[in-house]
C-alpha cells in the first residue's frame, strides 16, 4: 500500500510539472481570445483567417481536453487510494491497473515536454537542395521531398510545395514546402542538416553503387512577423514556373523569388496563381529566415563569450540511408538506427524524431 501510495504521489508532482512546462494557463488564455474573435460579427468575412482561427482552436482545445483529462484520473486515483483499506484486495488491484494504465498515457504524453524551443508550435518551412552527386543526388532529393509529404499526411499536416526545381533527367534541384500543423517545427527540427544515400545507382550502366547527399532546411513559419527591412536591400524576380522540358505550370509569370541582398538569403514562391499572393508569402517566409538567422547569430555571439566552440551545424552529415549492399538508416547524432528503410522513406521518421529530441532535451 505504501508503494502504491508512493507512485500516485510521483505521478501526481511529475504531472504538475508538466503543466508548469506546458504553460497551460497560457493556453487557457489564448482560447479565451480565439473563442471570442470567433464570435465577432463578420468573422466568417476573411474565410481563410477565420479557418486559421478555427484550426488554432481546436488544436488548444484538445491539447487542453487531453491533460486536463489525465490531471482528473491522477486526482480520483489520489482520492480512491485515500478512502481504501489493505483489506479491500480487490480495490487495491483495480486501483494498480488503472494507476499502470494511466502512467502509460502520461510517459506517452511526456514526449510533448521535449518541445520547448521559443517556436516549436509554429509551422514549419523545409528547403531541400540536391548536393553532389549528379542526378543521383537530384533524385534523392525529390525522394527526401515525397518522405516529408508523406510524414506530413501521417501527423494531419498540411503540406503545401512554396517551389520545386526540376532536375533536367530526374528529381529535383531544390524545392521548399510549407507544412502547418501543430508543433511541425517542433517535430522537424531535427531534420535539418545533409542527409546521405548510398545504394545502386538507377542511372548507371554499370550498376555501380553511388553516394549522394542533399541538404534539409527547416524554419518556423512565423506568423505576424513584424520585421522591418529596407527595400534597398531586396531584389525581386519574377518568372514562369517550369516543369520537366520547360512545361509552364502557371500559366502567368507569377512566381516570386526574392533575394536579401545582405545575407544572400532567398525566398521563392510559385504555388499561387497571383504573383501578389506568391509575394507576399515569399516575404513571410524571408523574414521567418532572417529572424531565425539573427537568433542563431546572437547564438554564436553567447557561445563565445562563454569560450564554447561554434559548431557549422548546417554542414554536418545527420543521417545516413544504406539500401546496398544492405539496409539501414543510421543517425549520427543519436546512433538511433533502423534497417526498415522503406518504413522511414515511407514517412516513419518519429523514432528517429524522439530519440533526437529526447536526447537534445537531456543534455
Amino acid at each position: 500500500m505504501n508503494d502504491l501510495h508512493e507512485k500516485i504521489k510521483n505521478l501526481s508532482e511529475r504531472l504538475e510539472n508538466a503543466f508548469l512546462i506546458l504553460d497551460l494557463d497560457k493556453d487557457r488564455e489564448e482560447l479565451k481570445k480565439l473563442e471570442i474573435e470567433s464570435s465577432k460579427e463578420g468573422f466568417w468575412d476573411n474565410s481563410t483567417k477565420a479557418q486559421e482561427v478555427m484550426q488554432r482552436s481546436g488544436l488548444i482545445s484538445n491539447r487542453l481536453k487531453i491533460w486536463d483529462e489525465l490531471a482528473e484520473k491522477v486526482s480520483e486515483l489520489s482520492e480512491l487510494m485515500a478512502n481504501t483499506t489493505d483489506s479491500e484486495k480487490e480495490m487495491v488491484t483495480e486501483i494498480e491497473n488503472s494507476l499502470d494504465k494511466t502512467q502509460a498515457e502520461f510517459e506517452a504524453l511526456e514526449f510533448e515536454l521535449t518541445f520547448d524551443g521559443p517556436h516549436d508550435k509554429e509551422n514549419a518551412i523545409i528547403s531541400i537542395s540536391a548536393g553532389s552527386g549528379g542526378v543521383d543526388a537530384q533524385d534523392w532529393a525529390e525522394m527526401l521531398l515525397r518522405m516529408y509529404i508523406k510524414f506530413a499526411e501521417a501527423h494531419d499536416f498540411k503540406p503545401t510545395i512554396l517551389h520545386k526545381t526540376d532536375g533536367e533527367e530526374a528529381g529535383i534541384k531544390s524545392a521548399s514546402m510549407e507544412i502547418k500543423g501543430d508543433h511541425a517545427y517542433g517535430y522537424l527540427k531535427s531534420e535539418y542538416g545533409v542527409h546521405r544515400l548510398v545504394r545502386i545507382s538507377p542511372y548507371d550502366a554499370d550498376k555501380a553503387r553511388h553516394t549522394s547527399f542533399a541538404l534539409v532546411e527547416i524554419i518556423p513559419e512565423i506568423p505576424k512577423v513584424e520585421y522591418e527591412i529596407d527595400s534597398k536591400d531586396l531584389r525581386i524576380d519574377v518568372f514562369r514556373s517550369g516543369g520537366h522540358g520547360g512545361q509552364s505550370v502557371n500559366t502567368t509569370d507569377s512566381a516570386v523569388r526574392i533575394t536579401h541582398i545582405p545575407t544572400g538569403l532567398t525566398a521563392t514562391c510559385q504555388n499561387e496563381r497571383s504573383q501578389l499572393q506568391n509575394k507576399e508569402m515569399a516575404m513571410a517566409v524571408l523574414k521567418s529566415k532572417l529572424i531565425i538567422l539573427d537568433e542563431k547569430n546572437k547564438e554564436a555571439e553567447l557561445a563565445k563569450l562563454k569560450g564554447k566552440p561554434i559548431s557549422a551545424e548546417w554542414g554536418n552529415q545527420i543521417r545516413s540511408y544504406v539500401l546496398q549492399p544492405y539496409t539501414l538508416v543510421k543517425d549520427h547524432r543519436t546512433d538511433y538506427e533502423s534497417a526498415d528503410v522503406q518504413k522511414v522513406l515511407g514517412g516513419g521518421l518519429d523514432e528517429f524524431i524522439e530519440a533526437y529530441l529526447r536526447n537534445t532535451h537531456i543534455s
